[in-house]
């Protein structure tokens, strides 16, 4: 016999921005994307679907240098040496598609995608190392009616979600107008142009005064950290701070009228007032009014994005499990690229897509207490007291699903009290009850558990509930699934 200590156990545990779905919560994910994909397909946008490994190097600018493929990415060499990493979203593989396969493809091309990606990057609220988006995308376009339909579409998919009346704006702003700004306000080389935008990202978060002494020197912030400044003069600061005072609220055209003397004179901002007044007659063709507003302030991804960019949060107040506010940022958001494809093909291809973050979305959906799926009803649940009477019991289930109805036969062996609070901590809006007297007399029981459960809460006394039985009624066997549907209803 040996005497060697047994082998320690693992300790089961989840690693950290990966998370475990079951029920209401992978249910309201897939919901997200049932909803979304018809919303696409009836806008003309196909399907795609590409592989969870792409080259590392067709990442671009998510792979920091080859000597550090883990570094934002999930990494590993195959077995020619090549490094592969996880995809980190769904537009580059779409690049490396559209510059694959181009000649084949019709032009432009209209795609939408949808499942997991993976960043290796620091969780946080919302904020997941694997989360699902679902994309949609125009490769070959230039035109700015394209970005409009791209946004009228992700509207149109949050009123699908149940987001619409005014429970979240889009914000819409642009890469150009941001350049011509940059060009008013005397700003020199990519280092710069860099620490300017960091600094507008932060206006949310730090008001005019706060941004004003990034656009300078710098700030020091309450814990005593200085963060150096854009280092641009007076001119330059008020120039940018002019930008960004332009009110967000108003009608479309109102806005491009204020920002056309603050940019309207440089090449750059003249061309982006231009694109942004297609987009706003095409959104107006759309019928789309104030749910979609100009906002200079939105740099989304700036470094990224060519020239329309947007993005939307949900305006319903959003809390955590211990009820603290807290902000999970952008739920959908895109914008014009035109520089993707061209790093496989050194020929510039236009494209503009939007971005649903499904796991973002349905995180704050829950936050804000507007989670649709959480509410989702169970199966039914048959009830079992003798294995003589299984077949009764799997007839009766098979009859409700074949009725469009989700049944299910216990298969556990606990009693009766065990098997009625299963249905309940399954949600099941009924259980089904055919002891052997109901056989018997061609009859079967059903408890309405959503009526009972109601009851019980107006009920004080545990013993009026149990001679009450709230809920439960017994009906002629070829009347179940009839009395089910009307419990459902």
């Amino acid at each position: 016999m040996s005497d060697s200590p047994p082998a320690p156990r693992p300790e089961a545990r989840s690693p950290r921005g990966f998370s475990d779905r079951r029920g209401p919560d992978a249910l309201a994910e897939r919901r997200i994307v049932q909803a979304l994909a018809p919303v696409y397909e009836r806008w003309g946008f196909e399907p795609l679907e590409t592989g969870a490994f792409e080259y590392a190097d067709a990442l671009g600018k998510f792979l920091p240098d080859a000597d550090r493929p883990n570094e934002g990415v999930f990494a590993l060499q195959d077995d020619d040496d090549q490094w592969m990493a996880l995809r980190y979203d769904l537009t580059a593989p779409l690049a490396r598609y559209a510059a694959q396969n181009w000649e084949t493809l019709p032009k432009p091309f209209r795609r939408y995608a949808y499942g997991p990606v993976w960043r290796n990057e620091k969780p946080g609220p919302g904020r997941f190392r694997e989360f699902w988006q679902c994309d949609a995308d125009t490769v070959g376009s230039d035109r700015p009616e394209a970005d409009a339909e791209i946004i009228a579409m992700a509207l149109e998919g949050l009123d699908a979600l149940g987001l619409g009346g005014g429970q979240a704006v889009i914000k819409i702003a642009s890469r150009k107008l941001v350049n011509g700004v940059l060009q008013a306000a005397g700003v020199d080389g990519q280092a710069q142009t860099l620490t300017v935008l960091r600094a507008i990202d932060k206006l949310d978060r730090l008001g005019t005064e706060g941004v004003a002494l990034l656009l300078g020197e710098g700030r020091l912030d309450e814990s005593g950290d200085f963060t150096r400044g854009a280092g641009l003069g007076r001119p330059g600061i008020d120039a940018v701070l002019s930008f960004l005072s332009v009110p967000a609220d108003g009608e479309r055209g109102a806005v491009l009228s204020a920002l056309d003397p603050i940019v309207g004179a440089t090449p750059a901002g003249a061309e982006g007032l231009r694109d942004l007044q297609r987009i706003d007659q095409a959104l107006k063709a759309f019928g789309v009014g104030a749910s979609a507003r100009f906002d200079p302030a939105v740099v989304r991804g700036l470094e990224y994005y060519t020239g329309a960019v947007f993005e939307s949060e949900l305006l319903a107040d959003t809390r955590d499990d211990k009820g603290r506010p807290v902000r999970f940022g952008s739920i959908v958001g895109g914008g014009r690229y035109d520089g993707l494809v061209a790093r496989f093909t050194g020929q510039e291809v236009p494209a503009t897509g939007a971005s649903f973050g499904v796991s973002r979305l349905a995180a704050t959906l829950r936050a804000a207490g507007l989670d649709g799926a959480a509410a989702a009803r169970g199966p039914v649940v048959v009830i079992v007291f003798t294995d003589e009477d299984m077949g009764a019991y799997l007839a009766a289930a098979a009859e409700l699903r074949a009725a469009g109805v989700r049944a299910e036969v216990y298969m556990g062996r606990a009693g009766m009290k065990a098997q009625m609070k299963y249905a309940d901590r399954r949600g099941a809006p009924a259980a089904v009850i055919l002891g052997g007297d109901e056989i018997a007399a061609g009859q079967v029981t059903i408890k309405d558990l959503d009526a009972g459960r109601a009851a019980a809460a107006a009920v004080a006394d545990h013993e009026a509930w149990k001679s009450q039985r709230p809920g439960q009624f017994t009906v002629s066997r070829d009347h179940l699934t009839a009395a089910v549907l009307k419990i459902l209803e």
